[in-house]
């Protein structure tokens, strides 16, 4: 019997490998690459820790070479979708009491999977599923994944440590019960670390899921279903269901037994799926928790104060890393007049020198969108640019999806603040700049403030303090994630939790404790004693 009370050290961020040319690790990745490159994976659903085939199968393809099939898979329906949700009923009683000190070293075992055995498959498979250069895929599918894992045990500790004061004749403590019923799962295509996160979470602190992953990124999800399951998570803890969204949310949401959902996606399916939470109340043994984050325009606001060179890299990197696919990624900026000639020159010498292409190639600085559908979306919204009176093109502006689908990284000039983007998602490598008097400055922060619904990420430039502090002021609101001379991406579990509000989510913040307490439902015990034997108080003699 292990009576000990255990705690858990507070982790350090886990290391990121370089790739350097001539290095091992460059040697094993471009092994791995090559191997999976050459392999058609067939990936079932995982219903209670057994592969289950339904034969209506889908195709996962590299998004830089459409041509080529790297995994086919099968898709659920309502049945399986019916039995996953068993299987995780079934398996949360014994999930539930297990120690949270067990369900913990899980969590650890598969951050060392993945941080040894598993880290070239895992960075591989989202490189080429995914189409993300060696250090995006890195940053993420390896670093981030296993942060959460660590960081995530160490904040559950500290969460089930927090207890009451208890009196003289009394002992107090609150019982940390995960949510009463199972969680709905439903990760994106664009962070293997946030499908990850999405379950692991939730499973830590003693619930179950049902994981519905995106089908364009289903590779790396299917590689982490398998680190899981060879860390030692029960059967029906997670259940992983690949197929149509509008399918399994049909049975999932109107389940009596539905929990809560975590969610990480588009503001419309996130809208539908709360909408339909409402609609089935009535249903539903407890209110479901629900926790998401969804879209974001996010902002690079520049003082005139501001370095024009650390403006322009913010610029660049801050859009156009993974193809601005990242809900963080700046997609407006708002420049002083003054500042301009300066910012534009080093904008326009670093766009055009990026270079596009197979991830593969490690020279290249940008990849492939991740489906057709994306790179019509982002076309349309640059043809709307290019048919403006009120924008130019300062660069890119192009596509190609003959083989991959490929776009420019792309900066646009709007002499409208309001146009259309500057306010809408894009969710591509597209950012339009908006030039402003710099008398102006306090107006323009308003206009940042106002200009779109959303507010997950922002940034300030400024060598001004005075100037700094009154952006933090007016933009208290426009970001969860508030970044002072630097680009508004790149958030890191333990030191950035992340998350944003208005239109972009719960801001339940991922990465740090306030995400986990979501996932549990508290419960206060009071045990007297010496109780009470007369009803009488003394003020009645």
């Amino acid at each position: 019997m292990n009576n000990a009370i255990y705690s858990i050290n507070r982790p350090d961020n886990e290391p990121m490998l370089g790739y350097a040319r001539g290095s091992r690790e460059r040697d094993e990745l471009e092994k791995e690459l090559r191997r999976i490159s050459s392999e058609t994976v067939e990936i079932p659903l995982i219903i209670n820790g057994k592969p289950v085939k339904t034969g209506r199968m889908g195709k996962v393809v590299m998004p830089h070479d459409h041509s080529h099939v790297l995994a086919t898979y099968h898709m659920a329906g309502e049945k399986e979708a019916s039995d996953a949700i068993g299987a995780a009923m079934k398996a949360k009683e014994a999930w539930l009491t297990l120690s949270w000190v067990e369900r913990t070293s899980i969590m650890l075992k598969a951050a060392g999977l993945l941080s040894k055995k598993y880290r070239y498959t895992i960075v591989a498979a989202t490189m080429l599923g995914q189409s993300k250069t060696v250090h995006q895929a890195e940053v993420e599918a390896a670093c981030e994944t296993i942060d959460f894992l660590r960081f995530n045990s160490w904040f559950a500790g500290q969460i089930y440590q927090e207890q009451p004061r208890s009196a003289a004749d009394q002992l107090n403590r609150v019982e940390y019960r995960p949510l009463e019923g199972f969680v709905y799962t439903i990760s994106p295509f664009n962070f293997t670390a946030i499908a990850s996160n999405l379950n692991m979470a939730v499973a830590l602190m003693g619930n179950t899921t049902v994981w519905k992953p995106a089908t364009t990124s289903l590779l790396s999800s299917w590689i982490l279903m398998m680190v899981f399951m060879e860390a030692g998570l029960p059967a029906g803890v997670v259940n992983f269901l690949p197929g149509q969204g509008s399918v399994i949310s049909s049975v999932v949401m109107k389940h009596p037994d539905l929990g809560g959902i975590h969610f990480t996606g588009s503001n419309s399916t996130f809208n539908v799926l709360w909408k339909t939470a409402a609609n089935n109340l009535d249903n539903y043994k407890s209110y479901p928790r629900i926790v998401g984050e969804t879209g974001g325009k996010d902002y690079i606001m520049i003082h005139n104060s501001a370095n024009p060179q650390e403006v322009a890299t913010a610029i660049i990197r801050g859009s156009f890393e993974y193809q601005g696919q990242k809900c963080s990624a700046s997609s407006r900026a708002y420049i002083p007049r003054s500042l301009w000639p300066e910012i534009s020159q080093h904008l326009k010498r670093q766009a055009e020198e990026i270079k596009i292409g197979d991830p593969a190639d490690f020279r290249n600085f940008m990849n492939a969108v991740i489906d057709e559908k994306s790179f019509d979306n982002i076309m349309h919204y640059i043809d709307m640019a290019v048919k403006s009176p009120e924008c130019e093109i300062f660069h890119g502006g192009k596509g190609d999806k003959s083989r991959g689908y490929f776009v420019e990284p792309t900066i646009i000039l709007t002499k409208d603040p309001y146009f259309i983007t500057m306010k809408e998602e894009i969710f591509g490598p597209v950012v339009t700049l908006y030039i402003y008097e710099d008398d102006n400055y306090e107006e323009t922060l308003q206009l940042v403030n106002e200009t779109s619904p959303y507010g997950l990420t922002g940034s300030i430039f400024s060598t001004d303090r005075p100037a700094m502090v009154k952006a933090c002021q007016v933009l208290r609101y426009a970001a969860g994630n508030f970044y002072i001379n630097d680009k508004p991406t790149g958030a890191m579990v333990g030191l950035q939790p992340f998350g944003g509000a208005r239109a972009s989510g719960t801001n339940d913040k991922a990465g740090g404790r306030l995400n986990l307490i979501r996932w549990v439902s508290p419960r206060t015990i009071k045990e007297t004693f010496l109780p009470a034997t007369d009803f009488r108080y003394p003020y009645m003699d």
